[in-house]
């Protein structure tokens, strides 16, 4: 599983915790009747963990975005580590990027899922 995480002003531990349990959880692996009746935990799967602040984006004015709603590194980067650890202490074999730095990632997007999922009261949440 590839995971983009924007972290934002206003986050806390607890999203970090309920958005890291709800990736475990989630049924979009193939079982014996077919997708989505798996979770990532019962696949024994994997994950890379890529801390995205450019999700944040706000592009409503002008040609170049702004990334004034991200939260600042130092919160992205607790909250980032606390996500990691979630997984990991669960079992999940977890990699991650180097904070901050230039990265070329490449993805296969191999199956019917891709989502969005938000701890933000306004937008679509968990």
């Amino acid at each position: 599983m590839v995971i983009l995480l924007g972290i934002g002003p206003t986050d806390l531990p607890a999203d970090a915790a309920k958005l890291a349990n709800k990736l475990m959880a989630l049924r979009i692996f193939p079982g014996p009747q077919g997708a989505g009746e798996l979770s990532l935990l019962e696949v024994a799967g994997e994950a890379l963990v890529v801390s995205q602040f450019t999700l944040y984006a706000d592009t409503s004015r002008g040609r170049r975005p702004s990334f004034v709603g991200a939260g600042p590194p130092s919160l992205a980067t607790f909250l980032c580590d606390e996500f990691v650890s979630r997984m990991a202490n669960a079992g999940i074999a977890t990699r991650t990027g180097k904070f901050g730095a230039q990265m070329e990632l490449a993805l296969t997007n191999d199956g019917p899922f891709t989502l969005v999922l938000s701890t933000d009261p306004w937008e679509t949440t968990i």
